[in-house]
Parts: structure tokens; C-alpha cells; sequence
């Protein structure tokens, strides 16, 4: 059996994350995804924090070939142009330019493959003042507003994952499939294009919103006011978190559970709009109740409740939690020389198995040079 994207070809010009993660989830769905790197270290993200197999680059590079080519020789162009001959798709996160100063402007690309789907990915867009500057996940967080809903001005520290580098990836792979699509119908090969920046800013539409329609201006803490989402230390340390939203019957489930009917009738805390304003109050009182009992308690007296709340997983906890161990959703992906990387898999399931997806490590650098060459007929 098939799987969806089988018998599509990718070429993937990339480093680091968003177009490494686009081609992944590419490959992922079945495409062929060759990745090209420059023979001399490659994609920067493989010797992130030394070697040349780092956990980063292996996070975004599964189910690819890596070729190795210098773009600026006259072979390393011959090889590109062959292989753009064959594909469906081009994918690169260079900043705006760089393909033209290679010799390979968008009519070029053209005139070599008028099939040929491209896919450019930058910080800021192809032109206006930022355009060549350089973007990476800090700074597109930054300029989209984003980092101010998690930075405590007073005492400012970035924290957590990449988010824009990420979702930037993920609109990218959106892109390549709706341009693939109308050219399957008989459409015209389109060029897209997105950044990180909109990308970013398009994740997060809600504090444009409150700001344009209630000119409500966002902070850390708007969001989970509004959604009524608290974290709780229980008596043996460790955390819970529960999300009431907008349901009265989470709101009084979750004073059941807790024994405190008491906040019911408190007029700080008696009506949703309330418990927003007065977030805090509500989250000293509920935690004087959560300190006084373990973990454990919590889980049957918040099951029991029926509210919404889960345990907060530290990263090596998670791979034993019962449901992620249900849903089988990591994988072991073995390379002859590098051996077993553990990966998550596609979150996508297709009826009902992703045993559909294939399942080959992260590549080396130019691990599969000699091999697609021979394919082009170029050894």
C-alpha cells in the first residue's frame, strides 16, 4: 500500500529547522526527499553542539537522502539542474536572493522544470527593511510579539522551545501540498513563499484580536486568565495543571474536588468574568488545598470531578506515560554506523496506521552522493 506523498520528488536547499521540518513532514507522508548540503560541514544544525549527528539535525532529518554538492562549481550546478529536472517540489531557506546570485532565478527554475512547485522560506519576506536581515526563532518571536506573552519585563529570560522556527516549517509543508494539489488538477506550478515572521504572528491570532476588537492589550497571563488555566504543587512536589475554559460544570467540578464550595459564593470568585479578573486570588486559594495532599490524590479527586487536568511531565517522564506509550508514538530508527535514534513520530495517522510512513535514520553528510548521482546519470 501506498503512502500519500509517494512518488513525489523534493529537492530541499536547507538548514537548521524550517525547511529541514517541512521536508520531514514531506518525507514523512512518503515523498523523496533529498536534502543538499555543502560538502564542508553540511547543514550547521548536524555539529550543534559537536560531532557531525547532533540530536538537533537528527530532530528534522529523517526519511531523506543527503547529497553533497558545492552550488557554486560548475558540476555542483550540472548535478542541482538534473535533479531539478525530476522533482515536483524545490525547497529552500536561504535569504532572499541567494538562488539568483547561484544562477538559479525563479525563471530559470522555470525553464528547466515549468512542473516544478518552489518553496522559499525567509525571516522577514523578500523585501522591505528587514528583508536581509538575519532570522532565527529569538528574533522572529520577538519582532511578532510573541516573546512579550511569555517575558516578565522585570526580570526578562527567553525560555522553551522553537515555536516560529517550527510553525514556520509546518506553514511551509501547508503551502507545498495546496500548490501541489492545484498543479495535480491541472493548474500551474506555483512559487510560494512565507516567512517566519507572519508566520509566527498568524499562530497567534487572538492578541491581535483582543487588541483590534476590545482593545484589551495581552500579557503572559491574558490567555490563561481567560481560559482559567492553572499549575498546582501538590504536597510531594510535583505539578498538575487544570484548564476549566469556559464550562460552568468544570468550574464546579473542580470546587468538588478540591472541597471548597465556599468559593462559590465568594464575590471575587462567583462569576467567570470575576475569577478572570481576580486570577491570582483564585490560584493562592486553590493551591493552599493542592499543597496539602500528594499528586496521587489529585489525579483520583480531579478523574473523579470529570476536570480537565493533567500532570506535568518532566521530558524523560513522557515516554512512559500510559497514553504516549499506547499510541506508540516514538520510534526507534537504526543507521549502520550511527545506530539507533529515538524519534517522535508523525502525529498523523492514516486509516488508522502509520505504518504507511517510512522509517529511515537521519542521513550523513553526503551519505547518498555517489547513489543519486549514478540515478542522474551523471557517474
Amino acid at each position: 500500500m501506498n503512502a500519500p506523498l509517494q512518488g513525489f520528488r523534493v529537492v530541499e536547499l536547507s538548514t537548521m529547522i524550517t525547511a529541514p521540518l517541512a521536508g520531514m513532514m514531506l518525507a514523512d507522508m512518503g515523498a523523496e526527499v533529498i536534502k543538499i548540503e555543502r560538502p564542508e560541514g553540511g547543514d550547521p544544525f548536524r555539529s550543534f553542539r559537536g560531532g557531525a549527528y547532533s540530536p538537533h539535525f537528527c530532530s528534522y532529518n529523517r526519511n531523506k537522502r543527503s547529497v553533497a554538492l558545492d552550488l557554486q562549481s560548475k558540476d555542483g550546478k550540472t548535478a542541482f539542474a538534473r535533479l531539478i529536472e525530476k522533482a515536483d517540489v524545490l525547497l529552500d531557506n536561504f535569504r532572499p536572493g541567494v538562488l539568483d546570485r547561484l544562477g538559479f532565478s525563479d525563471d530559470m527554475l522555470l525553464d528547466i522544470n515549468p512542473r516544478l512547485v518552489r518553496c522559499s522560506i525567509s525571516g522577514f519576506g523578500p523585501d522591505g527593511p528587514y528583508a536581509q536581515r538575519p532570522a532565527y526563532d529569538a528574533v522572529a518571536q520577538a519582532v511578532s510579539g510573541m516573546s512579550s506573552l511569555f517575558v516578565e519585563p522585570e526580570t526578562p529570560a527567553l525560555t522553551g522551545p522553537t515555536i516560529s522556527d517550527n510553525v514556520t516549517g509546518i506553514y511551509a509543508a501547508y503551502g507545498i501540498l495546496s500548490a501541489l494539489l492545484e498543479r495535480e488538477r491541472g493548474g500551474l506550478a506555483r512559487r510560494v513563499e512565507l516567512n517566519m515572521l507572519e508566520a509566527t504572528m498568524a499562530f497567534m491570532p487572538d492578541p491581535f484580536g483582543y487588541l483590534s476588537q476590545m482593545d484589551i492589550h495581552s500579557d503572559p497571563y491574558l490567555r490563561v486568565r481567560t481560559s482559567q488555566s492553572y499549575v498546582f504543587s501538590c504536597a510531594d512536589a510535583r505539578l498538575v495543571n487544570v484548564h476549566m475554559s469556559s464550562q460552568e460544570k468544570f468550574w464546579k467540578g473542580f470546587l468538588a474536588a478540591i472541597d471548597r464550595p465556599d468559593l462559590a459564593t465568594d464575590p471575587r470568585f462567583a462569576e467567570r468574568a470575576s475569577r478572570i479578573e481576580n486570577y491570582f486570588e483564585l490560584s493562592r486559594e486553590a493551591a493552599k488545598e493542592f499543597q496539602a495532599q500528594p499528586l496521587s490524590y489529585w489525579q483520583d479527586k480531579l478523574s473523579e470531578a470529570d476536570v480537565p487536568f493533567a500532570t506535568v511531565n518532566m521530558i524523560e517522564e513522557v515516554f512512559d506515560d500510559p497514553q504516549v506509550k499506547h499510541l506508540k508514538s516514538f520510534i526507534d530508527l537504526v543507521h549502520p554506523s550511527e545506530g539507533t535514534v529515538r524519534a517522535v513520530r508523525n502525529p498523523i495517522w492514516v486509516d488508522g496506521t502509520r505504518d504507511l510512513q517510512p522509517r529511515m535514520a537521519p542521513p550523513l553528510l553526503g551519505e547518498h552522493t555517489e547513489e543519486v548521482l549514478t540515478e542522474l546519470g551523471l557517474r
